[in-house]
């Protein structure tokens, strides 16, 4: 398994691995809490939000134009399930139960604003650069 740390981080070291680590906190420091998600090799090369704490981390998220955004739901077993959901409906995710995820590929410049359906004070940005 590979450890990464949440924060919009390329997964091109998961072509090999298939499995993803991701961590909210200091890979050094005391207390590492990680989150394993089996990824679809179609996300392989996506840009990866965590959802953890009721919160998408990090945001703004910045991918280039024809990126790909994968977000994770890191959130403990037992947690209410999230989505991920563009503010004027470019994408709308499932119920994201912890352990699972959804991806979205940008093609078009700008910046989308998401929040979380069942969560509304959960919001976040995609920056996507020409």
């Amino acid at each position: 398994m590979l450890r990464l740390l949440a924060g919009g981080l390329s997964l091109l070291g998961m072509l090999i691995l298939g499995t993803a680590c991701f961590s909210d906190r200091n890979a050094t420091g005391p207390g590492t809490d990680a989150c394993s998600v089996t990824l679809d090799p179609s996300q392989f090369g996506s840009t990866i939000v965590a959802i953890r704490d009721f919160a998408f981390t990090p945001t703004p998220v910045h991918v280039r134009a024809g990126g790909t955004v994968t977000w994770v739901n890191c959130e403990p077993a037992g947690t209410p399930a999230h989505t991920t959901t563009a503010d004027a409906g470019a994408w709308n995710s499932p119920l994201l139960e912890p352990g699972t995820s959804y991806s979205a590929t940008f093609n078009s410049a700008g910046t989308f604003s998401y929040h979380c359906t069942p969560h509304p004070s959960m919001v976040a940005a995609v920056v996507v650069d020409p």
